[in-house]
């Protein structure tokens, strides 16, 4: 990462990396799966000017089923235009979440 990390972004990563924590890169894959599920237009905008798309594509190729909700993955994905599979939900998901 570029960029110093923004303090009001800071808000959605205090648990993973210090406000001091000058190496962002080390947590990378965490600042990212944040950012794309709960941040706002700043935090996007930060997100596009440090990270290359190619970057950002391959980690919702690799990790976006995984790290994101389906909602976001499957936005992130036709954003990206990287035409994830969707991940299959597992038999007793239907009792425990009925939306």
């Amino acid at each position: 990462m570029r960029e110093a990390l923004p303090q009001a972004t800071r808000r959605l990563v205090s648990d993973i990396c210090s406000s001091d924590d000058a190496d962002l890169s080390a947590h990378s894959p965490f600042l990212i799966s944040r950012l794309l599920e709960d941040g706002d237009g700043k935090d996007l905008t930060w997100l596009s000017r440090n990270l290359p798309e190619a970057k950002l594509a391959g980690w919702v190729q690799v990790r976006g089923a995984r790290q994101l909700s389906r909602r976001s993955a499957a936005f992130w994905s036709l954003i990206l235009d990287q035409g994830l599979e969707p991940h299959p939900r597992a038999e007793t998901a239907e009792m425990l979440w009925t939306l």
